[in-house]
């Protein structure tokens, strides 16, 4: 099942919610691809100021440091901050899996043992990866709840 959210600059996001069993759920937000206009703008802009600087200063170095600066930029923001995909999947008996997809193709995964968990709080505040507003936070961790409850009923 999905729905379709904003995240908080407005931009559309979609949750997708899987229930594998009563308790078993994947939960997985998939945020924006990076708009190819945006990247050339900022491109642009830089260019065309770093040819501004050199046109006064005629120091060939400005351009040369601009290309560099934004080619690292770009690799760098992909790699660590352009998240295209997050997901969690809590499985009742075993545990909590959140894996972050970044747009570069690198992929954080991190596990937590169902024995050390006493409840789910959603942190968005502090990472702001994704960036989904509060009605989609409020469903993911619904769900969660339901599935914690039912894993200590049973134990």
């Amino acid at each position: 099942m999905a729905s379709t959210f904003t995240d908080l600059n407005g931009r559309c996001i979609t949750l997708e919610q899987t229930h594998h069993s009563p308790l078993c759920r994947e939960f997985t937000i998939l945020s924006p691809k990076m708009s190819l206009r945006s990247v050339l703008g900022y491109t642009a802009a830089v260019w065309l100021t770093a040819y501004a600087i050199f046109y006064h200063t005629q120091n060939t170095s400005v351009l040369s440091a601009s290309i560099v600066l934004t080619l690292v930029g770009m690799i760098l923001h992909l790699h660590l901050f352009k998240i295209d995909q997050e997901s969690m999947l809590i499985i009742g008996s075993i545990g909590v899996q959140m894996n972050t997809l970044y747009a570069s193709g690198r992929e954080s995964v991190r596990f937590i043992e169902m024995k050390k968990v006493k409840d789910i709080v959603i942190n968005e505040a502090i990472y702001m990866s994704a960036k989904p507003r509060l009605d989609c936070l409020s469903q993911v961790y619904r769900s969660c709840q339901e599935i914690l409850q039912q894993t200590q009923e049973e134990q």
